[in-house]
């Protein structure tokens, strides 16, 4: 299990994150959402191990990571084993979107993987792209091989921020049914979103966050029938604009 106990993080004197406690079991998908600027992304990027809070604790499988961190003690991130896929994607430019995917998974692999990446192409509906370069591609077509290749790792777990924000509906369903087959190669899948309708059909487990604290937690149904008057808040927002 991936967890994060009692992370706190501040940047200079603003407190971003305060005492946030949560957990990304195996074989689900946990979706987390919440307002703009409450500190989801700062909150992925201390589950992946890309920040260091000022206190707390995060666990991957029997791997702890303790903050503050001794300065002597080695530092061994369990990468690829746990893998991000950030909304800047981090494509390389001048190699084509096809050597985007095999690049980190051919210093991993032995062997044919050819296989493996045909299956995704076509889960992905990536034929007519695959061998563009990346600013031959939409957003939308970057966002799935940005997701392509960190499958490609066979990671345990998986951390993605708004890998759909850019895909039409179309394209949602089908990462939405890649997504939910996961569930049974024992893969954890965290997912910050804003789309409630993908929390909703998507996730196991929903976390709310508010001002760096999460909220609310449940199953999807507090979408709909919301305990806390701040979720509800949200919802009727959302609401309201759509």
């Amino acid at each position: 299990m991936l967890e994060a106990r009692n992370i706190n993080f501040s940047y200079g004197d603003r407190q971003i994150l305060k005492n946030v406690s949560l957990s990304v079991p195996t074989g689900g998908i946990t979706t987390l959402i919440g307002p703009s600027g409450t500190g989801k992304t700062t909150l992925l990027r201390c589950l992946a191990l890309l920040e260091k809070p000022q206190g707390g604790e995060i666990r991957v499988d029997d791997d702890a990571f303790n903050y503050p961190w001794p300065e002597e003690k080695p530092f061994n991130p369990p990468w690829p084993k746990l893998t991000t896929v950030f909304q800047q994607l981090f494509l390389w430019p001048h190699l084509t979107l096809r050597e985007n995917i095999l690049l980190p998974v051919r210093r991993r692999k032995s062997g044919d993987i050819n296989a493996e990446l045909e299956s995704l192409v076509e889960a992905f509906d990536m034929q007519n792209f695959i061998d563009n370069y990346p600013n031959e591609a939409s957003l939308g077509q970057r966002q799935r091989i940005a997701l392509a290749r960190a499958l490609m790792l066979e990671p345990r777990y998986i951390l993605l921020d708004e890998i759909t924000s850019a895909l039409d509906v179309e394209q949602i369903a089908k990462i939405l049914a890649h997504l939910k087959a996961m569930r049974g190669k024992d893969i954890g899948i965290f997912i910050i979103t804003h789309l409630l309708g993908f929390a909703r059909h998507a996730a196991d487990q929903v976390l709310f966050m508010a001002e760096g604290e999460i909220a609310e937690r449940g199953g999807p149904d507090i979408l709909r029938n919301p305990q806390t008057e701040r979720l509800g808040q949200f919802l009727s927002m959302i609401a309201a604009a759509s």
